[in-house]
């Protein structure tokens, strides 16, 4: 667009004044006013209208930036459950494509009815309108002025008498549901002040790790560590130093580094720490998987099947960003002691970072919420809470009795503590006990770690609900918190 060489001050639309001085002098020549605001006039209307289409522009850029995102999203969508033969993958394709096909096929039907009820908002059926008479529409054709008049009215009468019924029911369901975990929500806290106000607290019933040193006293049970990893090439060192650094008599340990990286650069970084540790005496050994299935589920179970593991009574995990403190084993192991039904032993985390950002605040203040509240009084009172997948012990005899690591979800934690709470098995958190681990810093990481935590658990509870229903759980009382 040319410059008119006019400055917006000059841009104004004219006056009123100027317009009934037109409409009384058509035919009197123009003057200098008249047409400084007419040209005045024109370029204002063409800016507007240039604004106009920019808006437009930029609205049906972003309609297909969210489209071409939407596409992407579907696309790459996959399954949590891996594939175990080629007619398995084939029908299990064939059940995802169908299932993003229905997404798509509603996300198109809601823009399509969306535009609907703009043209009929633009048209004057507005929501507003109290009372619209249905019926009379239908029995007076006079009333009935366009076939868009018709048929707006027949979609009224649709989600009148079927759409807005289930829509009803839904809402009231979800607000049931939120009444439910306000209730489930008020009672942890309730359970919390009474744990704090009582000073409960689990404590091993013999507690004779003082005797480390002379290796001849105390209860110093055989134990396995595990470290998976799989590319960790910035943590991997803080990890493994952690770990070979706990104290707990030599001949009473073992430490796996589980490496499931597929870069050999990676491979040989932390194989060479592997070999520092063993040349300093750590008791350490370094397996890497040649086939990688089943994430690290397929690399814990793959570990547990060695032949030696048959000489170790619990093994404890850490994932490759956790550093435990020297004394962890000291104040985990001892509860297993005198006390068979016990199952898990779970330390809490703690964060190094958590004062880095707004986000990493935020995530300590959630998860603080979720180790000391939820977990802990679940802990105390029911003897059950999800496995958080690292930082704990287990009592390899009750992973075996559970059915071991299973590949079928992406919470391999959560599956195993539900199968074993079905079982029997007890566990017990340990508020005071801290195993330090590092938040994400990024929107992008956090984004992906939540696609993990919660990519799974729905689709856990349709494969557990059976065993559920069937189980006979009795809930005791936790007599080695008193």
């Amino acid at each position: 667009m040319e410059n008119p060489n006019w400055s917006m001050v000059e841009l104004e639309a004219p006056s009123e004044e100027d317009f009934l001085r037109a409409e009384h002098h058509t035919a009197a020549p123009a003057n200098k006013t008249r047409n400084r605001n007419a040209k005045q006039l024109t370029w204002v209307l063409l800016l507007k209208a240039h604004k106009a289409a920019g808006c437009l522009t930029s609205i049906a850029s972003a309609f297909f930036s969210l489209g071409s995102l939407v596409r992407r999203r579907v696309a790459a969508g996959r399954t949590d459950q891996p594939p175990t033969s080629a007619d398995t993958h084939e029908i299990q394709k064939l059940r995802t494509r169908f299932f993003y096909s229905c997404i798509k096929l509603f996300l198109w039907l809601s823009v399509v009815l969306f535009a609907f009820e703009l043209c009929a908002y633009f048209k004057g059926w507005h929501f507003a309108t109290p009372n619209l008479q249905l019926q009379y529409i239908f029995q007076s054709p006079l009333a009935i002025k366009g076939a868009f008049d018709l048929l707006y009215s027949s979609w009224v009468l649709v989600r009148v008498h079927y759409l807005a019924p289930p829509l009803q029911f839904l809402a009231n369901a979800c607000i049931v549901l939120f009444l439910i975990q306000s209730l489930d929500r008020l009672i942890l806290c309730l359970g919390c002040f009474w744990i704090r106000f009582k000073r409960i607290k689990p404590v091993p019933k013999h507690d004779d790790t003082s005797d480390l040193e002379s290796g001849q006293k105390g209860f110093f049970p055989m134990v396995l560590v595990q470290i998976p990893m799989c590319n960790e090439k910035e943590v991997y060192q803080q990890s493994i130093a952690a770990v070979c650094n706990l104290d707990w008599p030599k001949s009473k340990i073992l430490i796996q580094v589980l490496d499931d990286s597929d870069d050999p650069t990676a491979q040989t970084l932390i194989k060479e720490e592997v070999l520092k540790w063993q040349e300093a005496g750590a008791n350490i050994v370094y397996r890497h998987r040649i086939l990688r299935d089943g994430y690290k589920a397929g690399n814990l179970k793959s570990a547990m099947n060695c032949s030696y593991v048959k000489d170790y009574e619990f093994v404890a995990i850490f994932d490759a960003d956790f550093q435990p403190n020297p004394d962890f084993l000291r104040r985990t192991v001892p509860h297993f002691k005198d006390n068979e039904e016990l199952g898990l032993v779970q330390a809490r985390w703690s964060f190094v970072n958590k004062d880095e950002n707004l986000l990493t605040r935020l995530q300590d203040i959630n998860l603080s919420f979720h180790f000391e509240v939820e977990q802990q009084v679940n802990g105390v009172f029911i003897n059950f809470f999800g496995f958080n997948g690292t930082a704990g012990v287990w009592r390899i005899k009750a992973l075996e009795d559970s059915g071991g690591w299973m590949e079928r979800t992406t919470v391999e934690d959560m599956d195993i503590a539900v199968r074993a709470h079905l079982r029997g098995w007890k566990f017990i958190f340990l508020n005071d006990v801290e195993c330090q681990c590092e938040l994400p810093e990024s929107y992008e990481a956090y984004r992906k770690q939540q696609h993990r935590w919660h990519s799974g658990p729905m689709q856990l509870f349709r494969l557990c609900l059976p065993d559920i229903i069937r189980a006979k759980v009795y809930i005791l009382s936790n007599t080695s918190c008193l």
